[in-house]
């Protein structure tokens, strides 16, 4: 994904690059704090995947963990899913030299996938679902009981347009969910970050990066399409993006559709509501 980003270099420490080391560091924090992301005893299990953004999450939590005001764990994971080609070294190598606690899962999931899905198909659905229970599974065995996983800003804005377009839902990525058996949080401290200052900050801390072969090359993602739709509407009109985040935090119930969540039903002439036509003023 970084490959199809234009950035600048940044060198550590130079002004550009600490003022955008500062930047991600209070959206983290920010994202931690209005979501009550991290509480005090927790053992924070950090999906790692060798991308842009799982490294600039773990670093960015090792940071603010020194400072922070209550005492946590952090704990990376990654899962090696077989594919060919994958350096298993690197990984291990780097986590070795930030001297964090960290567990490498072998699963070939990747001969699963490839088994289950026609060739030419896309592979995140079932890859996805692999990925999820294995991590769940892992988490426990490590005795975490929150997930963070690297999820930014744009991934959550692209999940709302696929939703809408083809799945027919106004629904995104939460900042933070309980999974189905309710025995982990998930958490995405990444939430208030834009792709293109997780991709500059990579490039200046220069992270092993290991790109992913098995979906990363599929073409023909719908993801894809809409990064590209948004990509557009950004160059075009600069700051769109982050309106669209803005409007998925300022959601107005009672001018949508959805009768389960607004009782348009019982709504009678003389009732009071919180907004009527003062809403189309805004």
């Amino acid at each position: 994904m970084t490959d199809t980003i234009q950035t600048i270099h940044f060198e550590p420490r130079s002004t550009n690059f600490n003022r955008l080391k500062g930047r991600l560091e209070h959206q983290v924090g920010k994202a931690i704090a209005d979501f009550n992301m991290i509480e005090e005893g927790d053992t924070v299990m950090v999906c790692l995947s060798g991308g842009k953004d799982s490294y600039t999450l773990l670093d960015v939590l090792l940071t603010l963990r020194k400072r922070a005001p209550i005492d946590f764990k952090i704990v990376a994971m990654n899962l090696d899913q077989k594919q060919p080609g994958f350096p298993a070294d690197v990984l291990p190598n780097y986590l070795k030299t930030v001297g964090v606690p960290f567990h490498i899962e072998t699963q070939d999931t990747y001969s699963i996938v490839k088994e289950k899905i026609p060739e030419g198909k896309t592979t995140c659905s079932l890859c996805s679902r692999l990925r999820r229970g294995i991590i769940y599974k892992v988490a426990g065995e490590l005795g975490a009981n929150k997930i963070a996983l690297g999820h930014h800003r744009d991934d959550m804005v692209e999940t709302l347009f696929l939703n809408i377009f083809f799945g027919g839902k106004l629904k995104a990525m939460p900042p933070k969910l309980v999974t189905d058996k309710g025995d982990h949080v998930v958490i995405r401290p990444l939430a208030y970050c834009a792709e293109k200052d997780i991709a500059r900050y990579a490039r200046g801390m220069e992270f092993p990066i290991i790109p992913c072969n098995l979906c990363g090359s599929q073409e023909n993602l719908q993801r894809q399409n809409i990064k590209e739709m948004l990509t557009n509407w950004e160059r075009e009109y600069p700051g769109r993006t982050q309106t669209i985040f803005t409007a998925m935090q300022n959601v107005k119930p009672s001018h949508l559709l959805d009768g389960g969540l607004f009782d348009f039903k019982s709504l009678k002439l003389g009732d009071k509501v919180d907004e009527g036509d003062i809403a189309f003023d805004d």
